[in-house]
């Protein structure tokens, strides 16, 4: 069990990071990180951690493509000081961004509190706020 979690994280960390468009290069990244799999286990771990392929071919995390949504469709404009990031959103709307902050599962993110239209989301370290505005500015594109 604690192989499959610790590869479950490795698949997301490399999901998020990385245009993954094949099962192969999951194996193929895995293998460079020295976890041992074949292609069955790839496609059961994709199938458990929700994987999907978007337009473009590449693999995302469910929760992401949600994130993905708000973000685009929400945000407004996002500061930052030290490890705390400001996030203004369209009225009403704060609960919604950080409800899809929270689900998915940042490893970066210590927590987020909730306004109407702010969100203030509390990054691990100042080095990481730098990680977790690209995301951001990512996703609003």
């Amino acid at each position: 069990m604690k192989k499959r979690n610790s590869r479950h994280e490795f698949i997301r960390s490399i999901v998020r990071a990385k245009e993954i468009k094949t099962q192969r290069a999951i194996v193929d990244e895995l293998k460079e990180a020295g976890f041992e799999v074949t292609q069955a286990t790839i496609s059961r771990d994709i199938t458990d951690l929700g994987l999907k392929k978007v337009e473009d071919g590449h693999y995302v995390l469910a929760e992401d493509l949600h994130l993905h949504r708000m973000v685009k469709d929400l945000v407004e404009d996002v500061e930052s000081v030290d490890n705390l990031v400001v996030i203004k959103a369209s009225p009403g709307t704060a609960p919604g961004v950080a409800a899809a902050l929270d689900g998915a599962e940042l490893p970066d993110i210590v927590g987020s509190v909730a306004g109407d239209d702010t969100v203030l989301v509390i990054v691990s370290s100042k080095e990481n706020t730098e990680k977790f505005l690209n995301l951001l500015s990512a996703l609003r594109v």
